[in-house]
């Protein structure tokens, strides 16, 4: 099978990519075997090739946001799938089920956790893998294209819209409009939300206007109201005391990222006092996967795809580095 593989982590500018031919896996027990339909180019796949995540697994295979059929059950893998079935792949792939942050409910925070295009190899492939316990059932009413960006992009999403806290009716901030951005906006309309997007590129902000969010205007610009709640999409620290600066007595900021760059000081007066808090974002739950899917059925979701073919994955993160399109890319085979 065609599949890519990070030989040496760095910029996407100098080809840390390469594509060769590799065979298929097996499924190990309790696994799946899916023949790849359609994989999402998430910005965690740029970090983990460019080397801002650290490596799990060398020659890692990058790819979580996988929409594929499948073609083979390994031993012990349930009855849950059959031969055919289109499923989901995500980012969260294993965890402990023992420990206390499992045992409460919150196996995001398990430190056993492992990651699908991080720690096993993901869907920048023709196949791939995934223990059945963490295969995703999908939403009718979507092409593959269109599922694969819900798979993270909306899934992390949601869970930083659940972590800002936004009141009913309340005024959402959103920094940052990409793959992820475009549906976690569209999803808090549907709540009845205020969305204001702040963001620097021209193709992303008439993204936010076609969407009908309240509005939009450049990154570092002050909304036209104070924000009940706040979510940064984009990795980069120096907007967490712009974004903070614009919240309300008693607002939240979710930072959504995997990774950002340093948080500059901040001025406690004018950016923490009154009960303003900033909370991170760790992944997500099954449990936040199958809310977010369910959603997603019963409100059919906009979803701004730029399709790529899989021998041009290499050009899909340059592009995405770049930011030379709105929404979310999709490598097809």
């Amino acid at each position: 099978m065609a599949a890519w593989r990070v030989v040496a982590p760095g910029p996407v500018s100098g080809r840390p990519l390469e594509l060769g031919r590799d065979a298929i896996p097996a499924p190990e027990p309790g696994e799946l075997l899916v023949r790849v339909l359609a994989c999402g180019v998430c910005r965690t796949d740029l970090h983990v090739t460019e080397g801002d995540l650290p490596v799990h697994r060398p020659r890692v295979t990058p790819g979580h946001e996988v929409v594929g059929e499948v073609a083979a059950l390994g031993d012990s893998a349930g009855e849950s799938f059959a031969v055919g079935d289109r499923v989901g792949i995500a980012w969260l792939r294993y965890t402990c089920g023992r420990c206390a942050a499992c045992l409460r409910g919150a196996e995001n925070l398990c430190r056993q956790s492992r990651y699908t295009g991080w720690d096993a190899d993901g869907g920048y492939a023709e196949y791939a893998t995934v223990p059945a316990g963490y295969a995703l059932r999908l939403p009718g009413g979507y092409a593959d294209t269109e599922l694969a960006p819900l798979l993270c992009a909306g899934i992390i999403g949601y869970r930083a819209l659940e972590r800002a806290a936004v009141p009913d009716g309340g005024a959402l901030g959103i920094y940052g409009f990409g793959g992820s951005a475009h549906l976690t906006a569209q999803v808090a309309l549907t709540r009845g939300a205020r969305v204001h997007v702040m963001t620097r590129g021209a193709q992303a902000r008439e993204l936010a206007e076609r969407l009908g969010v309240t509005s939009v205007q450049e990154v570092r610009d002050t909304p036209p109201e104070p924000l009940d709640s706040a979510i940064l999409f984009a990795p980069v620290g120096d907007l967490v005391p712009v974004a903070m600066e614009a919240l309300a007595d008693g607002g939240t900021l979710a930072v959504a990222g995997i990774h950002l760059t340093d948080i500059p000081a901040l001025d406690y007066q004018r950016h923490l006092f009154r009960e303003r808090q900033i909370r991170s974002v760790t992944a997500n739950t099954r449990s936040d996967s199958a809310d977010f899917l369910r959603i997603a059925a019963e409100h059919r979701l906009s979803i701004d795809v730029h399709p790529y073919p899989l021998d041009r994955a290499d050009r899909a993160l340059r592009d995405l580095a770049g930011g030379k399109f709105s929404g979310a890319a999709v490598l097809e085979p």
